[in-house]
């Protein structure tokens, strides 16, 4: 950048401002690396258990230590009594967002290794968050209910656990394992407005919960999380797969947006949306609830048709557009969709705060802080002048 000269009101859009070995995103290319493997190849293969591991330990774990990963998740995954008290004196209409956002931080006040100062303590802290993020969003879905959480069974994977704390059923194997794949798919990508809340929180060494818990503030925002809300109500506000057409139309017409595509960083299709949707087509199919596979797949196709025709201009699918049919088939609650990106995303925000602070990529980061424009107040660009209360 030139001296003197700045950018300003781009969102940082363009703008490097730091290196990391964790994630990179091919927007041209359709492509989503997490620490060197295409994600769909870990979609394909790995468990999240495999991938958390790979983004907070830089490698995909062997056998023995998979299986002490998946020990010590097992071993944390409860969470305090008090903490638990805590949510339930909370309106029972507080959003999820917000009870994930203010548990998070309480968690640090249980947790007696925050003075200890060592990367194998912050990667232990990681694995803790891990765990406790699924249990504190399905816990506190039961208490909402008038019910009591449902403790963690240590025999159930990561994915398996979270859907039987929320329903008390255990899931059907396929369905955690589709539900395993979502995670993976959401596990990291890269610079995203909550993992930049992570690390410049993370720069000025504040602890692990405190990047964590901005980072959920920012995840809660309507212009980065709840994107797969808004396709779900989307789908249920067109009913059919017949209104579909009518619906792209009039939305056009309205200058709106379709929910679910377009992307900020991806030129082409979201690689994960493809992963996505065939499993939202069988789940539905299973559920006796094709309908919004069926929908989805009709306003990928007529949507992008239409953009065609009416701006000359290519749109892509991203990948909230088949997770909100997959997960509401699952039975997961909608207002539950952003926290569920929470519960996978934890694991690549941990991976950058691990990052941030122990300079695990070259350069060595530094404390995050942009300059800005001063373009004046309403005495415009000069100095005001100050006058006296009594004379004002």
């Amino acid at each position: 950048m030139e001296e003197g000269k700045s950018t300003i009101n781009t969102g940082l859009r363009g703008v490097t401002v730091a290196s990391t070995r964790i994630s990179h995103v091919d927007g041209k290319a359709g492509k989503l690396i997490y620490r060197g493997y295409l994600v769909k190849d870990l979609a394909e293969a790995a468990t999240y258990e495999e991938v958390a591991h790979l983004l907070l330990h830089d490698r995909l774990p062997q056998a023995e230590a998979l299986e002490k990963f998946r020990r010590d998740l097992a071993g944390a995954r409860a969470i305090p009594e008090g903490l638990i008290a805590a949510m339930a004196a909370l309106p029972a209409d507080t959003p999820p967002m917000d009870v994930l956002q203010a548990a998070v931080p309480l968690l640090a006040a249980y947790d007696r290794t925050l003075a200890d100062p060592s990367l194998e303590a912050e990667q232990l802290r990681a694995t803790r968050l891990v765990a406790k993020l699924a249990t504190l969003v399905a816990a506190w879905h039961r208490i909402r209910q008038g019910l009591g959480p449902v403790a963690p069974d240590p025999d159930l994977g990561h994915a398996a656990n979270f859907l039987y704390m929320l329903s008390g059923q255990r899931p059907e194997s396929d369905v955690a394992r589709f539900f395993d794949v979502a995670l993976v798919l959401h596990a990291e990508h890269s610079f995203n407005a909550s993992t930049f809340t992570a690390r410049q929180v993370a720069s000025t060494r504040a602890h692990l919960y405190a990047a964590v818990s901005a980072a959920v503030g920012s995840l809660s925002g309507e212009l980065h999380g709840g994107a797969n809300v808004r396709v779900m109500q989307m789908l249920k506000a067109i009913g059919s797969p017949e209104k579909v057409e009518a619906y792209i139309t009039r939305i056009l017409d309205e200058g709106q947006k379709i929910m679910g595509l377009g992307h900020a960083v991806y030129k082409v299709d979201d690689p994960r949306a493809h992963i996505l949707a065939p499993m939202s087509q069988e789940l539905g199919r299973r559920v006796g609830q094709p309908q919004w596979y069926e929908m989805s797949k009709l306003l990928e196709i007529k949507g992008k048709e239409a953009f065609k025709a009416r701006k000359g201009i290519d749109i892509f699918v991203n990948v909230d557009f088949y997770s909100a049919s997959l997960f509401y088939c699952m039975g997961i609650p909608i207002d539950l969709f952003t926290p569920v990106f929470a519960v996978s995303r934890i694991s690549g925000w941990s991976a950058h705060v691990i990052e941030e602070r122990f300079a695990l990529a070259a350069p060595k980061p530094a404390l995050y802080r942009p300059g800005s424009d001063y373009v004046g107040d309403y005495c415009g660009p000069a100095e005001c002048a100050f006058v006296p209360l009594e004379k004002r």
